[in-house]
């Protein structure tokens, strides 16, 4: 393992593929990512990039349907550099060599076909028919692999970030030198010290227990900066995407918001188009409020799931534009052209994340984070659709520049200055079979009181439980050779803690957030962000 780069990217995302390729003209980069490269949350993104390109819609028009569905504490400045530098990171993933799906008549900029999401108004979603994600993260995962500035390394799970508390010198003002890491291969803990160190480590959708995203997504990135001291925001406003299949052969297998732009209805049972009564948007308002309807919906009438209905719509054309989804669903015996499409709610975004400024800068020094692992203000209190990719990669864009501007003036830490990692404990192998089970408990805890509609009884009892497991937890965690499933559970049950106390200091419902005990919007008090900050001990 190489011990000292100029800049460490944890995460191999969008986010911090981006960074790094940027980064990469001032200096040495190294990526880890726990999994193989390509395995995180951009990869499973169906939906698209929005951007603005036809001339019949506007930046403005962009900026005030963000600011909406943000309901009023979006960070205004971020939404207008978000909208406004989007065309120019377009060009640039097209550079690249990513593919983006064509409009069969070329009247848009860069002749690129366009749909229309939840809470847009305009048709402005690139997308490369339903596969944006993997498309993306193919294409820029290759530009990185082939850099001669740039080491990925797999199969490498950061354990901590190096900061004050692990220095054999004493330092007043906290700053991140790098990160100890497990290579999970060899099961060994070595320390990365890096100038600039960027968390692109993505969401935090696994702490629940029905989530569209993969395995690796446990708000690695958040916990390991909190517990290092940096502020944390927003935690409470976690997206829940209205629309996962509900199959028991299916596992996070997401319907693409684009299907309801596509002109898909969200029905019952009874073939009712519910949605009528709960926005004037219909099947197309904005996720939290369809994800509200549908659970209410649910519970309501004590089915285990609802339809959406694209029958209407001609079968060739819905089959071209969904690939992915209608051979999937297909397999299952579902086609989409002919059936209805069975769909329930599930942990799908988070919102707020590792607070940074415009620069992705955070309240450490040297400590940088992009993608969803951050709170940028972009989404306040509920993300558009497709905002988050482009999210990533004009703030990853920004951050790579601050941080390259700043690079010479960065010391590196020398090497004894780092305590060696101390793994001396002995595996449990009995008690750790019984603490396993404790993650399950926690994504069930999690889903059944920090779920869709919360209240304060539910919020307690699932602050209680998490604080209970956090316990267990941590004094295993002080006493035993370090695995990947030890590290998981971790980061797994910070997390839940921090969505669980962010949850119980609004007290109001706001966007994501709806809560049963304060359910109307409180402008007075609670128009601003949640921070949670860890007081440390030198």
């Amino acid at each position: 393992m190489k011990l000292e780069c100029d800049f460490l990217v944890i995460g191999s995302g969008i986010a911090g593929l981006s960074f790094a390729l940027h980064a990469a003209a001032h200096g040495s980069v190294i990526i880890i990512t726990k999994k193989s490269g390509n395995e995180c949350n951009t990869r499973y993104a169906q939906g698209g990039i929005a951007c603005v390109l036809d001339p019949r819609d506007s930046f403005r028009n962009h900026i005030t349907d963000t600011l909406s569905t943000g309901h009023g504490i979006c960070n205004a400045e971020a939404v207008e550099l978000l909208v406004r530098n989007a065309p120019d990171r377009l060009r640039e993933l097209l550079e690249w060599g990513v593919h983006f799906t064509q409009a069969r008549k070329s009247t848009a900029a860069f002749s690129l076909d366009l749909g229309k999401e939840g809470g847009h108004s305009a048709h402005r979603i690139v997308h490369a028919a339903d596969t944006t994600g993997e498309e993306i993260e193919s294409a820029v995962l290759a530009q990185a692999r082939s850099h001669p500035n740039i080491s990925i390394y797999e199969h490498h799970h950061a354990v901590e970030l190096i900061t004050n508390h692990h220095l054999r010198r004493r330092r007043k003002k906290n700053k991140c030198y790098g990160a100890y890491v497990l290579d999970t291969q060899h099961r060994y803990i070595g320390a990365i010290r890096a100038k600039i160190t960027c968390v692109a480590t993505g969401g935090a959708g696994k702490v629940y227990q029905h989530s569209t995203n993969p395995d690796v997504a446990r708000g690695d990135g958040i916990a390991m900066a909190y517990r290092a001291g940096a502020q944390i925001a927003n935690m409470e406003f976690i997206q829940f995407h209205p629309t996962m299949l509900c199959h028991e052969q299916s596992n996070s297998f997401l319907i693409s918001e684009a299907i309801r732009g596509f002109g898909a209805v969200i029905k019952d049972a009874c073939g009712r188009a519910f949605m009528d009564e709960y926005d004037p948007m219909k099947s197309l308002a904005p996720r939290d409020i369809v994800a509200r309807a549908i659970d209410r919906e649910i519970k309501r009438s004590g089915q285990n799931c609802v339809y959406l209905d694209i029958r209407h719509a001609d079968a060739t054309q819905t089959r071209k534009r969904f690939p992915a989804i209608y051979k999937r669903c297909k397999r299952l015996g579902i086609d989409i052209t002919r059936d209805l499409i069975p769909v329930v709610p599930a942990a799908h975004y988070l919102c707020g994340g590792i607070k940074v400024d415009s620069c992705c800068k955070s309240s450490i020094e040297n400590l940088y984070a992009c993608g969803e692992a951050a709170c940028t203000g972009v989404h306040g209190a509920n993300r558009l659709a497709s905002n988050s990719l482009l999210e990533a990669v004009v703030f990853s864009h920004r951050a790579a520049h601050d941080a390259g501007a700043r690079i010479h003036g960065v010391d590196q830490l020398p090497i004894d200055a780092v305590h060696a990692w101390d793994d001396s404990g002995t595996i449990d192998i009995e008690e750790w079979i019984l603490l396993s089970h404790n993650i399950y408990e926690i994504q069930a805890t999690m889903w059944d009181y920090v779920g869709i509609v919360r209240s304060d009884v539910r919020l307690q009892r699932a602050r209680r439980r998490i604080s209970m497991l956090e316990g267990e937890i941590e004094s295993y965690y002080k006493r035993t050779r370090i695995t990947p499933e030890l590290l998981d559970l971790r980061n797994v049950v910070t997390t839940a803690k921090l969505i669980v106390n962010s949850a119980l200091r609004r007290h109001e419902s706001r966007g994501l957030h709806y809560t049963t005990d304060y359910p109307e919007q409180d402008e007075r008090r609670w128009k601003r962000d949640t921070i949670i900050s860890k007081k440390l001990r030198y």
